[in-house]
């Protein structure tokens, strides 16, 4: 069990600090981030992840199911308060997430291990808690990521139990094309072309870490095709566009050079289809302080 000690340890109590959860990691130096000594509440982060086909996506729909609605009523009954998390980020209906974080504040302190497992025991078989960290009472899982990384899965032979986790394509993709063609997303900040229209942003300025296309093993059948991609931030649909974009590519019917001038001209109508959302997973989210 893992106990949350809110008392400032002095040099001759550093023993103590083991029992303090985010001071575990790597034996890195103590950061404010990670602990919260003086306050009147406690913030904690939450790493879960969960399968998308039965949700609405991340956030709170007023008429539809989502994963956050579920994960606060879940914590709100065991901890007997009424809890409010805040996730890392939004995915779209139908969408999964591999890795997802989000924090809440609450007064009392609690066991953590024990809450791990009665929130794995309370919630649906699709939403599994991995951790929950203390954290600074100034720690924000939206805006503290500073790196997010999504994939997109393709099966090229149908199977009737990817169904519900890849997107089938049967055509033949030239993957060597996309390749080069992801290369090109470096070259570029605005992605407005990649964008759901209409949307609430203050920039379309987002920065490619990593944009590649990998195969499945001989193992895998050569089945399985992966896109992966890294960011500091995402647009509404802009992966799903991207990859139904590049898709295009694969399939010779746009060049390299017909890519990059749909990123310049930033028009949405211009670009590739939004592939469909159940290939699509959140895998990792970065942090300066875990």
């Amino acid at each position: 069990m893992v106990k949350i000690n809110i008392q400032i340890p002095n040099k001759k109590s550093n023993q103590n600090l083991k029992n303090f959860a985010p001071l575990r990691l790597r034996g890195k130096k103590i950061n404010k981030y990670l602990c919260s000594f003086k306050s009147n509440h406690l913030r904690y982060f939450i790493k879960l992840a969960y399968n998308g086909t039965n949700y609405h996506g991340w956030q709170y729909q007023p008429n539809a199911s989502s994963v956050q609605e579920t994960l606060n009523k879940a914590v709100s009954v065991i901890l007997n308060s009424e809890v409010n998390l805040m996730g890392a980020g939004r995915t779209d209906t139908g969408v999964h997430a591999k890795e997802m974080f989000a924090h809440f504040d609450f007064e009392t302190p609690f066991e953590i291990q024990s809450l791990v497992h009665k929130l794995n025991s309370y919630l649906p078989k699709d939403i599994v808690i991995y951790d929950i960290i203390p954290v600074h009472e100034e720690a924000h899982a939206r805006f503290d990521a500073t790196k997010r990384t999504y994939e997109y899965h393709i099966n090229t032979f149908k199977d009737a139990f990817l169904q519900d986790g890849s997107w089938y394509f049967h055509q033949e993709l030239d993957l060597n094309l996309m390749n080069e063609a992801s290369k090109l997303l470096f070259n570029h900040i605005d992605f407005q072309c990649f964008s759901k229209v209409n949307t609430d942003v203050n920039t379309f300025d987002c920065t490619i870490f990593e944009a590649h296309w990998t195969r499945g093993t001989a193992e895998q059948g050569n089945n399985s095709i992966v896109f992966t991609i890294s960011a500091n931030r995402f647009l509404r649909n802009m992966v799903r566009a991207i990859v139904g974009t590049l898709v295009y590519v694969g399939l010779h019917k746009i060049t390299l050079a017909d890519f990059e001038a749909i990123i310049k001209g930033k028009d949405r109508d211009k670009a590739g289809f939004s592939v469909p959302a159940h290939g699509l997973y959140l895998t990792k989210i970065d942090y300066d302080y875990l």
